[in-house]
């Protein structure tokens, strides 16, 4: 298996890549997301202003009941309404943006579950969602469990990176 997919969005004009895997499998075993992409935009992430221009790179369904705000980030269609995230321009400072993913950590997650594969960037973007586990241990530590009022803004932080925060 492997398909070709050709981008053309605002942040990518011509970008190919190959999917090599089933969607959803054969992931590297320490890497096990408790939520789809199709869910987490569903849930609401991001202020729905991540994926409005390129829905054509993605299956139709994970836009059937996306949480999305085409003109600009709308924090009240997040799970837990709050702002939970930095602006592109500062995970450019940090140079924690690869060139072939100009949007990020999600845009790396939703070309993974497609079936791209990019060993290097594999590694480096697992060991980065491994390392926001820690809000977790933060969360049961200061929240009794279950109580999604507490730590709302670590809980959506959690839910951007494929944690499913509610079940904490």
């Amino acid at each position: 298996m492997r398909k070709k997919v050709v981008v053309s969005d605002k942040m990518q004009k011509g970008y190919v890549y190959y999917l090599v895997e089933p969607i959803g499998r054969n992931f590297d075993p320490e890497f096990k997301p408790e939520l789809t992409p199709k869910q987490m935009l569903e849930l609401g992430v991001f202020g729905g202003k991540y994926m409005t221009d390129c829905k054509n790179e993605f299956p139709e369904d994970w836009f059937e009941n996306a949480k999305l705000s085409p003109k600009k980030k709308d924090t009240t269609l997040n799970y837990f309404g709050v702002e939970a995230s930095m602006p592109l321009s500062y995970w450019q400072k940090k140079g924690w943006i690869y060139h072939e993913d100009p949007r990020g950590w999600f845009q790396w997650y939703c070309r993974y579950y497609m079936g791209r594969r990019i060993p290097l960037e594999d590694r480096r973007q697992i060991k980065r969602w491994k390392a926001i586990k820690r809000h977790v241990a933060a969360i049961k530590k200061n929240c009794s469990p279950r109580d999604l009022g507490c730590r709302r803004k670590q809980r959506q932080a959690l839910l951007h990176w494929a944690y499913d925060s509610r079940k904490i």
